[in-house]
């Protein structure tokens, strides 16, 4: 019975993720989702699930319960559902509210992207100690006794002492034949990963911009984290100055000046130089603004710095730019 229930659990959180997945897009564009943690529960609103049931015609002979009937005519029609009209009698259409992680939104966002796992890289792999409940002991609280250890010991003591008897197969412990689960100390290697947020803050990108970045930026954030351990985050914003800020700054932040992008790439690559060596690190860039700039010049140097500096160092580099009313975009 319990294995059918869990069955039957199981089924169920895949339909739910099926109705998630079906209207992904109206979820991740939720605005107040943005500075949440991982692990905090959010409420989805989900259709109602339909049972399936007969639904009868009028009683008449022959047919189909309402007569002959031509092609495509329905069967039958629903006395209830929408429509405008004096109060009725009959239930309403309704919207269950599933509670669901971040981190399982992330990763049904992550099945329907197909995005690619990262590669171990690098000499010195960060390494975690994790407690797994894997050992077997003699000692231990009655809440983590193991009953079918306590039975196998008991059942070995019986035969090798001749006690079993195979017509009344009655197993009973005694305390010697008691275990108990208890936990392991494994080692989990983990990806050597940076990844570094740039976002322009001037004034050419307005709040509704600003809006989208972020929403995009969380979202990829919210992703790395619930699928690596170990990944590392820089979050760069900049106007004509490039400032490195914390995530809760980086996702709420509001400013406004000119525009020189090439202040946030020396600050990426000063910060590539000092603190991951290329050959140890996966590096990753998601870069977003609305297209504008200050001056040929700098195009020229943003172009220079991505070639010589940035492009070799990276695994991925990714823009993403945004329609604005006063930038490029």
């Amino acid at each position: 019975m319990v294995k059918k229930i869990e069955k039957d659990v199981a089924r169920f959180r895949e339909i739910v993720k099926g109705a998630i997945r079906k209207d992904l897009r109206k979820y991740i564009t939720r605005g107040e989702l943005i500075g949440r943690k991982g692990r905090e529960i959010v409420s989805i609103p989900v259709p109602q699930i339909e049972i399936p049931r007969f639904r009868f015609g009028e009683r008449q002979m022959g047919g189909v319960g309402q007569g002959e009937g031509d092609e495509g005519t329905p069967i039958a029609v629903d006395p209830s559902g929408e429509g405008t009209g004096e109060a009725g009698d009959q239930p309403g259409e309704h919207v269950r509210e599933v509670e669901i992680t971040l981190e399982e939104l992330a990763e049904i966002l992550g099945e329907e992207l197909e995005l690619p796992r990262i590669q171990p890289k690098g000499k010195s792999e960060i390494v975690t100690e994790k407690n797994r409940y894997s050992a077997i002991r003699r000692t231990g609280p009655e809440s983590l006794r193991h009953f079918r250890r306590t039975f196998r010991e008991a059942l070995k003591r019986q035969v090798s002492a001749q006690n079993y008897d195979y017509d009344n197969p009655v197993i009973v412990p005694i305390r010697e034949d008691v275990r108990y689960k208890s936990w392991k100390e494994t080692h989990l290697p983990e990806t050597n990963a940076v990844v570094f947020y740039i976002m322009d803050v001037s004034g050419s990108m307005g709040d509704e911009q600003k809006e989208l970045v972020r929403i995009e930026s969380f979202w990829i954030d919210t992703w790395l984290r619930a699928n690596y351990q170990g990944v590392q985050t820089r979050y760069i914003v900049h106007d004509a100055v490039a400032h490195e800020v914390d995530r809760e700054t980086f996702f709420h932040l509001r400013e406004s000046g000119g525009t020189i992008i090439s202040s946030a790439y020396k600050l990426s690559a000063k910060i590539l130089e000092k603190d991951y060596p290329s050959e140890d690190w996966n590096i990753y860039f998601f870069q977003f603004s609305d297209g504008d700039n200050w001056g040929e010049m700098d195009n020229k140097e943003c172009l220079r710095m991505l070639q010589e500096e940035l492009l070799p160092r990276s695994n991925l580099f990714g823009y993403g730019q945004v329609r604005s009313a006063y930038g490029s975009g």
